[in-house]
């Protein structure tokens, strides 16, 4: 069973001046242990798919099954549920509470899905340990290095153990040793053969790191090789 599956996806914009199609007929299906690039110029609507796939916009038109589950026919709460549990997401910018320790940092997102306290420990360093981060774990985060706060960016993307992560220029803001290992932190994700990675990226070096690749343009999602 697909972890995602789409097809005829559709995203529309309306205003004053009419309307204008974001995407136009997206068709994908991503399993467990893919590793996908979804590459295209400024503009061209990836962020908008990417938002989409992680449950923070409605499509327009299509379908999107999730697990072999309806997105869409699951109300907001539902859909909030499903993504808590199911959807990590790591962004350009971390987004960390850096007033917050590293530790702290990931126990928002399992209080959120609800995760007993007692429980939490456990995963919060089986997921630090993965990007080997445990050292860092009662840093604030606002004292971790670029590279490590985008690690630790990774650790909470995975703390609720989710079937898909999705990420929007994972590698945007850093150098290319610390893109690399990024890279390379994704692509054992990946290898475990547990988690799909969808990885939305300009950059050719990245999408080279996947195990297939798509160009969005005009609305339009096409599959392109990626350079190995």
């Amino acid at each position: 069973m697909p972890v995602i599956e789409v097809s005829d996806l559709a995203r529309e914009y309306t205003n004053g001046a009419g309307s204008t199609k974001v995407l136009n007929g997206v068709s994908l299906v991503v399993h467990a242990g893919d590793m996908v690039a979804i590459m295209g110029p400024s503009g061209s609507g990836k962020s908008t798919l990417l938002s989409i796939l992680g449950l923070l916009l409605a499509p327009t038109g299509g379908c999107y099954r999730m697990n072999g589950q309806d997105m869409l026919s699951l109300g907001r709460s539902g859909q909030s549920a499903f993504r808590r549990h199911s959807v990590g997401f790591v962004f350009q910018k971390c987004n960390l509470v850096e007033t917050a320790t590293v530790y702290e940092n990931l126990e928002f997102p399992l209080i959120y899905a609800g995760v007993r306290r007692r429980d939490r420990p456990p995963r919060i360093r089986e997921a630090l340990a993965r990007v080997n981060l445990l050292h860092r774990m009662d840093y604030a985060a606002s004292l971790l290095s670029g590279g490590e706060q985008q690690r630790a960016a990774i650790a909470r993307a995975l703390v609720n153990h989710p079937s898909v992560v999705l990420a929007d220029e994972p590698t945007g803001q850093l150098d290319r040793r610390n893109g690399q290992l990024i890279m390379e932190h994704l692509v054992r994700l990946a290898a475990e053969g547990e988690t799909a990675v969808v990885i939305v990226t300009h950059d050719p070096e990245v999408a080279a790191f996947c195990h297939r690749g798509y160009v969005l343009d005009d609305g339009v999602l096409s599959e392109a090789p990626v350079a190995t």
